[in-house]
């Protein structure tokens, strides 16, 4: 869970970065451990914030009296929010390809196979 940058099949990208900045990553064979769920709660907080956000950023777009600087506060947390919301699409969506991968694997060992002169 260091701040590596490889994103092989084995490695999930967290919801949180290193204090320079750079992505974490955790062992994909931890799933369902300590750190696994405490990733799920990350991304679920995350998620549901940035839906309270969005919505306070509507209500600040339809006040025709909001000055600049709430336009900025808006703009500023609803810029946060999305980074946040895009790293978990990213990491679920890299989970759900390797998902696939491995349900791809083990249809393969599942089917005989042939050589192609068995077909004629």
């Amino acid at each position: 869970m260091t701040g590596q940058t490889n994103t092989s099949n084995s490695m999930r990208l967290l919801p949180w970065t290193t204090p320079d900045g750079k992505p974490c990553f955790l062992s994909s064979g931890a799933s369902g451990g300590v750190i696994s769920r405490l990733a799920d709660s990350v991304e679920a907080s995350q998620t549901s914030t940035g839906v309270e956000v969005v919505g306070g950023a509507k209500a600040v777009l339809a006040d025709p009296k909001v000055g600049t600087r709430e336009l900025r506060f808006a703009l500023a947390r609803v810029t946060e929010v999305l980074g946040d919301v895009l790293r978990v699409a990213e990491s679920r969506g890299a989970r759900l390809a390797a998902q696939d991968r491995d349900e791809d694997e083990a249809d393969e060992g599942d089917t005989p196979c042939l050589p192609a002169e068995a077909f004629g």
